[in-house]
């Protein structure tokens, strides 16, 4: 498992996208430049503006927005009729709550808060009047001329345009946002939205080999060496021909695409009345976290609350086993302490033996081994249970064979801790008679319970919950 996964299941971590992204917005800060918050709707004509006859191809892989229409809500002398029945209030008052309704004076969500202030009915008498409406649950989306960005560079335009005209050049600029894209399906390579760094430079004099060492500059902070430019043969629209470029980074002997960028072309840039080159180059934040943490699978590496595997470190099982039962007094702590006390002070006690722990509050406690030519303790009485490499085990700190668990392991507690805390809990409740702890085999057997989600995790990599053997442990609580 590697540590971007780690980071993920580990709590008070930030998103690893967003450390990423984060990271490129100090790079480009530090580099002069300016942070700018893009637009992420888009008219479809500013597509047309900036891609030409190739805009239906861009369109067709954005995704369209659409407005709920708002209706006309007519009070029939038969609705209103129903209406009296939720409620007695002025139908003519209603009449124009909708009427502002319709007319945008009221927006839809704060429509059922305004029923209730102004007709004085409660929330349940104006949803109920509001399903009298059929025409409320038959609205169908109306599609607009908008769309959702699929490209940073349809916001770059706009934002140059106005600027140009408020700033002196050269104009160093970068946004770090969503797009959205119309994938046939999310998988491994592809999501409907993915974070873009994107950066423009607007001056009246730029080349594209500036353009290259700049974007070179970026990756090498990002800790890429080996970076790699492929001029583009088939060139988008917005870019200038013989300008574009791909740009790749050597990982593990392959060349692995990062990000894109050129020249953008004189007529997209005419269109805006934008009369200086540009360069543009942006990088996909996912593409190249992917990477950084070693990970193939895009839903995994940003949405891994649904897809990556659940992982849990050693120190977070360990934080996910406790005491199944505990004393919930001041004295039954201390009567915790003196049992486990008592049996490791007589635990080499052979039977029939009885030793006197406790008297007070109207009970006795003893500890005790009923049979004859038994010790008091069994063999497993002094394990402790550890936790490690995602295991956890029930151990003597006798057994040479797990010598690495007992010197790199995360100690929990002793057999004895654990069982004593439930025999004082037993001694809250005056539980009188004989309680035995015998053969251990699994760790609420000693007082112990791990978190659900902890234990399918364990088993589901094939590890070990080790906690087996003899305990022989018996105590007598009487009046």
């Amino acid at each position: 498992m590697n540590n971007t996964y780690k980071n993920m299941a580990t709590k008070n971590k930030s998103h690893f996208v967003m450390d990423l992204a984060d990271k490129f917005r100090k790079i480009l800060l530090n580099l002069g430049f300016e942070e700018i918050i893009n637009p992420s709707i888009i008219s479809e004509k500013d597509v047309y503006k900036q891609y030409g006859p190739e805009a239906p191809l861009i369109l067709d892989r954005s995704f369209y927005l659409a407005n709920l229409p708002r209706p006309e809500l007519g009070i029939s002398k038969k609705i209103a009729t129903k209406i009296k029945k939720v409620a007695d209030i002025d139908i003519i008052k209603l009449q124009k709550l909708f009427r502002g309704y319709k007319e945008g004076k009221i927006e839809a969500d704060n429509l059922v808060e305004e029923l209730v202030k102004e007709l004085k009915i409660t929330t349940e008498q104006a949803m109920a009047i509001l399903n009298l409406f059929p025409e409320l649950k038959k609205l169908k989306p109306i599609p607009t001329k908008s769309v959702l960005r699929s490209h940073m560079t349809a916001a770059w335009f706009l934002t140059i345009s106005s600027l140009i005209k408020k700033r002196i050049l050269p104009l160093t600029l970068f946004s770090i946002g969503t797009k959205f894209r119309r994938e046939q399906q999310q998988d491994p390579l592809h999501l409907y939205e993915s974070l873009t760094a994107s950066l423009v430079v607007v001056n009246k004099k730029i080349s594209l080999e500036d353009g290259k060492a700049l974007t070179k500059k970026i990756l090498s902070k990002l800790g890429f060496k080996e970076i790699i430019f492929k001029i583009k043969v088939a060139t988008s629209k917005y870019y200038a021909p013989g300008t574009e470029f791909e740009v790749f980074v050597k990982k593990m002997g392959k060349s692995i695409e990062v990000g894109d960028g050129g020249l953008y072309s004189p007529i997209s840039l005419a269109n805006y009345n934008i009369p200086y080159p540009v360069f543009n180059v942006g990088f996909g934040v996912e593409r190249i976290a992917m990477l950084r943490g070693g990970i193939s699978d895009i839903r995994q590496l940003v949405y891994h609350q649904f897809y990556a595997p659940p992982f849990f470190t050693d120190k977070e099982i360990a934080n996910a086993i406790r005491l199944k039962e505990r004393p919930e007094t001041k004295w039954g702590k201390e009567l915790a302490k003196k049992i486990a006390t008592g049996i490791l002070k007589y635990r080499n006690e052979i039977g029939p033996k009885k030793f006197l722990i406790y008297q007070g509050r109207g009970i006795k406690v003893f500890i005790s081994e009923p049979e004859a030519n038994k010790k008091l303790l069994g063999p497993a009485g002094l394990n402790v249970v550890y936790v490690y490499n995602g295991e956890i085990f029930g151990i003597s700190k006798e057994d040479k064979r797990f010598a690495e668990v007992i010197k790199k392991g995360i100690r929990i507690c002793s057999f004895i801790e654990a069982i004593s805390n439930l025999f004082a809990r037993l001694a809250e409740k005056k539980s009188f008679g004989r309680h035995t702890i015998r053969i251990v085999d699994t760790l609420p057997s000693i007082n112990l319970e791990l978190e659900e989600v902890v234990e399918k995790f364990i088993t589901s990599k094939n590890k070990k919950i080790y906690v087996l053997g003899p305990v022989f442990i018996d105590i007598e609580i009487e009046k």
